[in-house]
């Protein structure tokens, strides 16, 4: 996609804090139409945060949000949100056709809210855009993980959005299911944008158009290139890049042993999200 320039998502000089603790300090970066924007990032740096005051839910205390040029609450309508799945209650008795439909009801005016033809239309076309027609009559309890998940996106899309915003979208999802869903993402970031917000390294597509590293402070090269000192700036620890094949890989170099069993864990996560011979990578 990414055929224009404007700034669909604006941040300038974003601090916020929770009392004293502080957890973005001074961030900027800009969101164009037509990218796939993402922020990686551990756990506990901020990422959820950025989304919140993304959304307008929370008020920077320092600098701006600006989504489509106006302050993030006047224009929230504008994103498709697909929020961390444990939030979600799965256990509805709702069949995914109806699940999808709920998100036209932001749009549905008047006491006595009804859906329309138009919103059964739309239900219909993202269903097939999500590859699940054949699941609309299921109910959601029934679904895996990974079928799930794809219902919410949906759910995001339905109200035709410009932006699709996604907080950690395959974290209780099982490895082909991730692989599947990234897939999903790739062809969707050819007609809107999107900001993919996650702790895994390892999700890097040859469709992402610009990479950010978020712990309390935000480092990018506003491009698609995600280099060693970016990572080491985030993670805190040391990084050297192989590349093997169209994917690049991410190892940890030797550095100081006090950071040992959180770059082990690191390690791990790279690994499981590598489709090659975990001994040849």
């Amino acid at each position: 996609m990414n055929t224009e320039t404007s700034a669909v998502i604006e941040v300038s000089h974003l601090s916020f804090s929770y009392g004293s603790h502080l957890v973005l300090d001074d961030i900027s970066f800009s969101v164009h139409n037509g990218d796939y924007y993402l922020i990686i990032g551990p756990n506990g740096g901020g990422k959820t945060t950025l989304i919140r005051l993304i959304l307008g839910l929370l008020t920077p205390k320092h600098g701006t949000v600006s989504v489509f040029g106006a302050n993030a609450t006047e224009n929230k309508k504008r994103i498709g949100y697909v929020p961390q799945y444990h939030t979600c209650d799965f256990s509805l008795p709702v069949t995914v056709h109806d699940l999808v439909r709920m998100g036209c009801l932001s749009e549905i005016k008047g006491p006595f809210r009804r859906y329309s033809s138009k919103d059964e239309d739309r239900v219909s076309a993202v269903l097939e855009k999500t590859n699940l027609c054949h699941l609309r009559d299921r109910i959601i309890s029934e679904l895996s993980g990974g079928e799930r998940q794809r219902v919410i996106v949906a759910r995001a899309l339905v109200s035709k959005p410009d932006i699709l915003l996604l907080d950690e979208p395959t974290v209780y999802i099982d490895a082909p299911s991730e692989k599947e869903f990234y897939s999903l993402l790739s062809n969707l970031s050819h007609t809107i944008t999107i900001v993919l917000i996650t702790h895994n390294i390892g999700v890097i597509s040859s469709h992402v158009t610009k990479v950010a590293c978020l712990n309390q402070r935000l480092y990018t090269h506003e491009n698609e290139k995600i280099t060693s000192d970016m990572l080491e700036a985030a993670y805190g620890c040391p990084m050297e890049f192989l590349s093997h094949g169209p994917v690049p890989h991410r190892i940890l170099a030797d550095h100081h042993v006090q950071c040992t069993m959180q770059c082990q864990q690191l390690k791990e996560k790279i690994h499981s999200s590598c489709s090659i011979n975990q001994e040849e990578c």
